[in-house]
């Protein structure tokens, strides 16, 4: 057979691609129907408009047009609005943009769970009429406890006149939400859930976002999907795996309604990416609760959130395509994400030099007053992108990260008496170190070395390169950069999957349920760090909101769709840059010497476990070797000092307080 690369070049949507060939082969499920080319594969896509689409549905929306394309055939938007509780025409306006950006388009194929009420209805009343529905007037908690009991209702036993009275009842107001809800007849006793007895409608005295007051009672999303499938002439319905328990409830209402041509339908593993919160639920709680600032923060999982942090579409489909259509459930780590973002943005996106978090430099052989212009790429390695002139002077402006004035040898940025070369421009060497009151680095003093401006001599061995800003060129513009909502690397756990299938059911979170909230916990505080002084190169002055930019060995940044366009405008992190060689190195470094420094420290306390708290002070020292201490009382705690003076209450009190110490590592 052939290779799995190859296998999956040649099948981009695995199995389920599969499938539809087979169903289009001579003989197969599909080749016998009797549509006019190019609309023989239909697939869906049917969100609830409850709120706002997460990158989840990316895969789902991938898929299902992606197929459709792929074969020839079209793809259908349908709202699944059956609900009043929860929807808002505001999500189905912004799910249709969603669609539109990840770039497919529904044509004249977009519909709603609503226009199909009146039919909805009418295949209830069929059910009840062929003793297949029943109306039930247990409360939630008993209908609950008799289906985890596999005990049927009491009620089950209503004749089909008795339930159609009630029914119709219902449906004209005469009952509160709650009294009754409408059951299919399935089997108490199988040990799939979904048939035991499920409800199909339930009352709900809510205005409907298209359909206002005209009904109070709502099929159930059970009920309704599959019977909008067979409307639709839907072949195949792909939905996600959590479903899987619900196909065979599926397959009963399309077998026990007068339906000619049924749907099937098919599962697909949902997208579980690390980091990444996809409950609806979660996601309101966290903009109503302004945990967030709204369904768009760029730190939201949502495709709003997504686009105005900066990821393409493009990104997201390869990523979905990367990840796979299999049955198999999985977590992808975010770097798989973060690697397709880069991907994408690396060849298409200019470059800038911003310093992030500033600090002056200031060369004191530079004649004062001058000014150069030096020429920089907008692209690395795409000439066609052109250059632009950046304005050089006496003042600089570099990042605080690229000086440190404990550096180790393998630091190749700016330390005393070490040399970098400036992007486009000079080599420059670290004279004087400034700092203020409190012994913070405010600026450094530095030469420059006018033959390198535009090559390095080769005899001249500079390692470092790094970015700057000519200081009075500059302009001041925030920077918000954005890291993962969450603390943990961790994915939706599995009760939050339960919870999605749930929301899917209509079914609403328990209020008394503590474990609702636990989430809040795993928020990261330093999801968003804002930076207001970040200084620019003068270029800038002419950007729009959701231009990208690369800032030169900062990250990728799009301008803030909500940016002032006057300015000062506000610039968003989509993703931070891959580490060079040499940032590598010198991490490598750093964490060797912090694990060197970890290990001493470890040493000295497994020693310090052998020493005697009664003979600790005996051998302590001056630099001189003599005895710190003359006397001692029974516990060996010093009582004088080396010249027989007694020590204070205060001096004495310290040392008991670490002998005491010693005695609990010590031990008995």
């Amino acid at each position: 057979g052939a290779a799995p690369a190859e296998g999956a070049k040649a099948r981009p949507f695995g199995f389920l691609q599969e499938i539809i060939e087979a169903d289009l082969a001579k003989g197969g499920r599909c080749a016998a129907r009797s549509r006019r080319k190019g609309d023989v594969v239909r697939t869906r896509f049917p969100p609830e408009p409850n709120g706002y689409l997460h990158i989840g549905h990316a895969k789902s929306i991938t898929i299902n047009f992606g197929l459709a394309q792929m074969f020839g055939g079209r793809c259908h938007l349908r709202f699944d609005d059956t609900n009043p509780a929860a929807e808002e025409t505001e999500y189905v306006e912004a799910i249709q943009e969603d669609v539109k950006w990840l770039g497919f388009d529904w044509g004249e194929h977009l519909y709603f769970a609503s226009s199909y009420f009146d039919q909805l209805y009418e295949w209830a009343e069929y059910l009840i009429q062929h003793g297949k529905a029943f109306v039930d007037s247990d409360t939630k908690e008993e209908m609950k406890s008799k289906r985890d009991a596999g005990t049927e209702s009491k009620y089950r036993n209503r004749t089909p006149d008795e339930n159609l009275k009630l029914f119709r009842e219902m449906r004209d107001g005469k009952y509160k939400e709650g009294e009754h809800v409408l059951r299919m007849k399935g089997d108490m006793s199988n040990p799939n859930m979904s048939m035991r007895d499920m409800p199909i409608y339930r009352i709900v005295h809510k205005k409907h976002h298209r359909t206002g007051d005209k009904w109070c009672i709502y099929p159930l999303y059970d009920f309704a999907h599959g019977q909008e499938d067979a409307i639709e002439g839907i072949t195949h319905s792909i939905c996600t795996l959590e479903f899987d328990a619900h196909r065979e409830l599926y397959n009963w209402f399309t077998a026990n309604l007068p339906i000619k041509e049924a749907p099937l339908q098919f599962e697909f593993a949902r997208l579980n990416v690390t980091n990444f919160l996809t409950s609806k639920r979660k996601l309101l709680k966290l903009v109503r609760e302004k945990v967030v600032d709204g369904w768009d923060d760029p730190r939201m999982s949502t495709l709003c959130g997504l686009r105005r942090r900066g990821v393409t579409p493009e990104a997201l489909k390869t990523f979905v395509m990367k990840v796979g259509v299999t049955k198999m459930i999985s977590v992808t780590d975010v770097a798989l994400l973060e690697d397709c973002i880069r991907d994408d943005l690396d060849p298409k996106v200019p470059r800038l030099m911003v310093v992030l978090d500033p600090l002056k430099v200031v060369l004191e052989d530079y004649p004062v007053g001058r000014e150069e212009e030096v020429e920089a790429q907008n692209h690395p390695v795409s000439p066609e992108m052109g250059s632009r002139k950046v304005k050089f002077s006496g003042e600089l402006w570099i990042e605080r990260e690229d000086f440190r004035e404990d550096a180790p040898d393998s630091y190749f940025r700016l330390k005393p008496g070490g040399e970098v070369k400036l992007r486009y421009s000079y080599v420059i060497k670290v004279k004087d170190v400034v700092k203020d009151a409190s012994g913070k680095v405010v600026e450094l003093r530095c030469t420059h070395d006018p033959a390198t401006r535009d090559s390095i001599p080769a005899d001249r061995k500079v390692k470092g390169v790094i970015h700057w800003v000519s200081a009075k060129h500059s302009a001041s513009h925030a920077v918000r950069l954005y890291d993962y909502l969450l603390k943990t690397d961790a994915s939706a756990p599995p009760d939050e999957v339960a919870e999605e299938v749930a929301e899917a059911d209509g079914e609403e979170a328990p209020e008394d349920d503590r474990k609702a909230d636990e989430f809040l916990k795993r928020i990261n505080p330093q999801s968003l760090v804002e930076l207001t002084e970040a200084k620019f190169e003068q270029s800038v002055s002419g950007v729009k909101p959701m231009d990208r930019f690369q800032f030169e060995r900062n990250g990728f940044f799009i301008v803030d769709k909500y940016s002032p366009a006057a300015g000062p405008f506000i610039f968003n992190r989509t993703i931070g840059l891959k580490e060079s060689g040499l940032k590598k190195e010198e991490s490598a470094t750093a964490s060797r010497s912090r694990k060197d420094e970890q290990a001493k420290q470890a040493a000295e306390k497994e020693a310090r476990k052998k020493i005697d708290p009664r003979q600790m002070f005996r051998t302590q020292t001056d630099e001189q070797g003599k005895p710190l201490y003359s006397k001692f009382d029974d516990d060996g705690v010093p009582t004088h000092d080396q010249s027989g003076e007694p020590l204070n209450k205060t001096r004495f009190k310290k040392l008991k307080q670490e002998w005491e110490k010693q005695k609990k590592v010590f031990g008995p």
